[in-house]
């Protein structure tokens, strides 16, 4: 009887072994994996934790050109200065069966955060830079680095004036801030930074805009919007004083907005909408089935890998209207021949519960 006793092994022990693999193969295995699902990897032992948050995973996924958009959502909570960061993730447990139609299997989670006043934000590859901003009601020239890859930050060089706010836009993996001075200076109004050799430049500017409410990148060309819309085109070193594109600033709703592929999206109440440059007019983006009525005033457009990335709030009555839901939806896009774009709603869901008092910064994408 205790012979048979030793003998015997536990199937839930003998089931939930797992073999020692070497580093390179686990690497090579993971490197293949949605980095959606690397907090789930992460459970499975110590040694995948440390692969998971390891540089040559990242460097692996590049070689084997595995890299993804991943997104970043930036929120204030009043009256902490400083603001806090989540990112998409993977819902751990999530089983397919509880799914609903819609529903993404996914949530919004804390990353860690960076004790300074929220700024001008732009992703350049796996980094996304906070950009000047205010410190004390006073413009600041400071430069922050959030490493997506490991979610650290690290200081950039400083900026050459300091700026409240400015206008940022990527062209070419340079960053291009524009505006934002104290003291007005069309020869300072705008400088560059190149991150491969960490430096600032100034770029001589002709039309100078004082005030600058939004900007934007098509076709490597940035579009500066102020009292009048300004362009420059850095590969020609051009600038221009389009009258012709206020037909495409009239259109934009605050910061409901991104562009993909060179084309121009906007939220607005009632929809979502889309410029058509050659006619220089708005289009309705058709085929959002779910997504025409959105009671939310607060609407951010995120570029999520040639998709776009929308969230919203809503009040949540159950709180007595002192919290809001923030959702999200991702929606593929592709042209017809006579209705030009036409979105398709892959997925919507809500991620996430803040106070009533929040303020929605950004919604963008790294590249990892």
């Amino acid at each position: 009887m205790s012979s048979s006793k030793k003998k015997s092994k536990s199937p839930t022990s003998e089931s939930s072994s797992i073999p020692s693999l070497p580093d390179d193969l686990l690497l090579s295995c993971f490197a293949r994996v949605s980095r959606l699902y690397y907090p789930i990897l992460s459970l499975v032992s110590k040694s995948c934790r440390t692969l998971v948050a390891s540089p040559e995973l990242y460097k692996t996924r590049s070689f084997f050109n595995r890299t993804e958009s991943c997104l970043y959502v930036c929120l204030e909570f009043p009256p902490d200065p400083n603001p806090r960061w989540f990112t998409l993730y993977r819902k751990p447990n999530q089983n397919i069966t509880e799914k609903t139609k819609n529903s993404s299997g996914y949530v919004l989670v804390p990353i860690p955060n960076h004790h300074s006043p929220s700024a001008s934000l732009v992703a350049v590859g796996s980094n996304i830079y906070a950009i000047g901003g205010s410190i004390e009601n006073a413009p600041s020239s400071r430069v922050s680095i959030l490493d997506c890859r490991s979610h650290t930050w690290h200081e950039a060089p400083r900026m050459r004036m300091k700026r409240n706010y400015p206008a940022a836009n990527v062209v070419d993996g340079k960053i291009y801030v524009a505006g934002g001075l104290e003291d007005f200076d069309s020869s300072k109004w705008m400088e560059v930074f190149d991150p491969k050799t960490q430096t600032w430049e100034f770029v001589l500017c002709p039309l100078a805009e004082r005030f600058v409410y939004r900007s934007l990148v098509i076709d490597g060309e940035i579009y500066i919007f102020g009292d009048k819309v300004v362009t420059y085109k850095p590969k020609e070193d051009r600038w221009g004083d389009e009258g012709e594109h206020q037909s495409m600033d009239l259109g934009l709703y605050f910061h409901s907005y991104c562009v993909i592929d060179n084309v121009l999206y906007c939220y607005r109440p009632g929809g979502m909408k889309w410029y058509e440059s050659e006619k220089r007019m708005w289009r309705k983006l058709r085929g959002l089935k779910g997504l025409s009525k959105l009671a939310s005033s607060c609407v951010r457009l995120a570029d999520y890998g040639g998709k776009i990335a929308m969230f919203w709030d809503k009040y949540t009555p159950s709180s007595g209207y002192k919290s809001h839901t923030i959702s999200c939806a991702v929606i593929s896009l592709g042209r017809c021949k006579n209705q030009g774009i036409r979105g398709k709603v892959e997925w919507f869901d809500d991620m996430l519960t803040v106070p009533s008092s929040y303020n929605f910064v950004a919604a963008l994408a790294a590249t990892l």
